[in-house]
């Protein structure tokens, strides 16, 4: 009896080895899904912010001495202008607004002989500011800009040689365009034509002939660095 159950439990357990060597292997598990691929995308520069700096450039235009029976005619001034800038930015998507202002020294002047014969009639502009609104595009860390506003500056005249001028300051406005490109997360460089017309100042000691008026407008090429707090 022994061996009869010693050999049904050996029979018994080859024919288990051979029923699973024929049942079905199970199947492998599915390949993983490889990892999406998540581009890198550089962040957009953010034009938003309170900004100083300087800006330096080179002015030419006009004035013109008018009396109540003559006149001068236009005569070229120019000369280079230098100082601070300060504004403050805000972007709403890719448009940029903002209020900015500068007051530059200047060394805009020009003579002309008409009207001041044997004398010279000259003109000399010592300082010009200007509050003005930006508003323009920007395309990532450049942007396109056109402003606008009040100017303000001195208008000096005198007939003779020497440094006896006479001077009034005056009101204007001013107008023009410019591009900035970012070169830093805090600085940024520009380039800007802007145009300047002052009030006429009436001068009455600086002919003999009084009273005269005095006008001047200026064509300013300026480059400006500026840093930006973010």
């Amino acid at each position: 009896m022994h061996r009869f159950l010693v050999a049904a439990a050996l029979l018994t357990g080859v024919a288990g080895s051979a029923l699973a060597a024929d049942l079905p292997q199970p199947m492998p598990p599915p390949p993983q899904a490889p990892a999406a691929y998540v581009p890198t995308v550089a962040p957009v520069y953010n034009w938003g912010g309170i900004y100083f700096g300087a800006n330096g450039g080179y002015g030419f235009g006009n004035s013109d001495w008018t009396t109540p029976t003559a006149t001068t005619n236009n005569f070229d001034v120019s000369g280079f202008v230098v100082g601070p800038t300060i504004g403050v930015n805000y972007q709403a998507d890719a448009f940029v607004f903002g209020v900015e202002g500068d007051f530059d020294g200047s060394w805009i002047n020009g003579t002309t002989s008409n009207l001041c014969i044997p004398l010279a009639c000259s003109t000399k502009n010592t300082w010009l500011a200007t509050a003005r609104v930006r508003g323009g595009y920007a395309a990532d860390r450049v942007l396109f800009y056109a402003t606008g506003g009040g100017a303000f500056g001195s208008i000096m005249g005198n007939t003779a040689p020497g440094t006896n001028f006479q001077k009034e300051n005056e009101p204007g406005w001013a107008a023009g365009v410019g591009v900035e490109a970012a070169l830093t997360d805090n600085i940024t460089a520009r380039a800007e034509y802007l145009y300047v017309d002052l009030e006429h100042a009436s001068l009455t000691g600086a002919t003999a002939v009084a009273p005269v008026t005095v006008n001047f407008s200026a064509n300013l090429i300026r480059l400006g660095l500026d840093y930006k707090f973010r």
